[in-house]
């Protein structure tokens, strides 16, 4: 199985539980990684050339998904939009539509990047919050969806809901060198991310679906 990873820090605690999860060296031997942003992590999903990954939301519809995702109910800090003239994020797929959604016009950022850029202290709108006024509900950016080994997936999914994961010093600090971003920060930040997709957050993800049909490209 070949698990794509998008290689942003609101992933780092799926991804340490994932290495974890993984002890039998004959699984960790089939299963293989390929980390991108999630333009690419989407492209390679609808090309069958990753069998699992989180998938933008927007990309998503007609997808096999779990109840996993990457959720954030008001402020997310990650996923902004820059007052300037209009120009959509390559990185993206969801954000670039939430912001169409929203009514709002400029620079959409997001990811490592945008965290960075709102650490500095720059101002721009979070989409999140932005969306989170307008409609009272959380918003899901990507959903875990699989083309294959559904039973496996599933089952990493469910594991994954049910346990909180610390995340080693020795991760945090990697990540903080190769982001940038100090380890408090990163920690700070992950408290604004959720992953798990109920009843409320598929209420929004339908309804955000439903919007970004009725708007135009």
């Amino acid at each position: 199985m070949i698990f794509g990873s998008i290689s942003y820090i609101n992933l780092l605690p799926f991804s340490i539980f994932l290495k974890k999860a993984l002890q039998r060296t004959q699984e960790k031997q089939i299963i293989q990684y390929h980390q991108g942003v999630p333009s690419k992590i989407n492209r390679l999903f609808k090309q069958r050339s990753i069998d699992a990954a989180f998938i933008s939301s927007i990309e998503s519809r007609h997808c096999s998904c779990t109840d996993l995702g990457i959720v954030a109910d008001g402020a997310v800090y990650s996923v902004l939009v820059i007052k300037s003239e209009q120009m959509f994020d390559s990185d993206s797929a969801s954000s670039n539509k939430l912001s169409q959604v929203l009514g709002l016009e400029g620079k959409v950022l997001i990811g490592d990047k945008a965290l960075k850029y709102y650490l500095d202290g720059n101002k721009a709108v979070d989409l999140s919050l932005e969306w989170k006024k307008q409609t009272k509900l959380p918003f899901v950016f990507a959903r875990l969806c699989y083309s294959g080994h559904k039973r496996r997936v599933e089952q990493l999914a469910k594991k994954f809901s049910r346990k909180r994961v610390k995340i080693p010093r020795y991760y945090l600090e990697k990540e903080a060198k190769q982001k940038g971003i100090s380890s408090k920060d990163i920690l700070w930040y992950l408290q604004h991310i959720d992953y798990k997709i109920g009843y409320k957050q598929n209420r929004a993800l339908k309804l955000f679906l439903k919007k970004a049909k009725a708007t135009k490209q």
